[in-house]
């Protein structure tokens, strides 16, 4: 008898009784709960679930859709529902760096990351013979003051063309404009350095170095229009001590990146983040 897993999320204005009847229905379906996470924010009084279900071959989603749409109206929930196996599509934008972008594509290689990459796109022509080898396309979209505008219409229609369902900034060196940002809310993930204390502009770690710093760390959010401070998805921190130099600190941190991003693209990819007005629930 073949089976399938299905992923379920819900949020929803925290009452009592909301998960024992999701799990009551669930169970009047017959269908075994492999996995499952919930939690109820006092502070926003909202109530969260991230549920993974075993089902028979027997199983009718339209029927279970039918059904649950009437609890989700009595209960006010926010739900959706997929396949396990319907991952995203995922689009990444890269620049010289390649790290990130190297620790993607192996994952994505091996099926542990969660969704399937359709396409790559960068400003600088480097990373090209990365996306031949893994048989992706490859979108070259030079960028400067003067086209801004033009290329990221041109980012929007690969976008459109690849159907992606979210996008990833594996170190893409270029700031995005509020109304891309805007569009692009809650499916764009960002990854970058965090030192403390936190260093911005140029050559980061050689800041870090000179400060005598003895934590550096990453940080992987969904990008908004207020730079580098959306919602945190993931975060990571390695010790370092002064037989660092800032050449050896900005490899550990380069590693702690790619770490990172990876975690928060999974936990995206599999619909572990929930967001929670600038905060995250995130289930992993």
């Amino acid at each position: 008898m073949t089976e399938a897993h299905y992923i379920l999320r819900i949020s929803a204005p925290d009452a009592v009784g909301i998960l024992a009847d999701v799990t009551s229905y669930l169970a009047s379906h017959d269908l075994s709960v492999t996995e499952n996470h919930d939690f109820g924010d006092p502070d926003t009084r909202t109530f969260f679930i991230w549920a993974k279900f075993r089902a028979e071959s027997g199983f009718d989603p339209e029927t279970f859709r039918a059904g649950f749409t009437t609890l989700a109206e009595r209960r006010n929930i926010t739900w959706s529902m997929r396949r396990e196996d319907d991952r995203p599509k995922a689009l990444v934008l890269v620049s010289k760096g390649d790290h990130c972008l190297n620790d993607l594509l192996y994952r994505h290689r091996r099926k542990r990351l969660g969704a399937d990459i359709v396409g790559i796109v960068s400003n600088h022509p480097d990373a090209q013979w990365e996306a031949e080898r893994h048989r992706l396309p490859f979108y070259h979209i030079p960028v400067t003051a003067e086209t801004k505008a033009a290329a990221e219409a041109k980012l929007e229609k690969v976008i459109s063309d690849q159907a992606a369902d979210f996008i990833i900034l594996a170190r893409y060196m270029q700031v995005l404009s509020n109304d891309l940002s805007q569009s692009l809310q809650g499916r764009c993930i960002n990854i970058h350095h965090s030192a403390l204390p936190s260093f911005k502009g140029a050559r980061p770690y050689h800041q870090a170095h000179a400060r005598g710093v003895k934590l550096v760390g990453a940080t992987a959010h969904y990008v908004t229009a207020d730079l580098d401070e959306g919602p945190i998805i993931a975060q990571d921190v390695a010790p370092v001590d002064h037989r660092y130099s800032a050449q050896r600190m900005a490899e550990l941190g380069r590693d702690t990146e790619a770490r990172v991003l990876a975690r928060a693209v999974r936990a995206h990819s599999e619909g572990r983040v929930f967001l929670n007005g600038a905060r995250t629930v995130v289930f992993e």
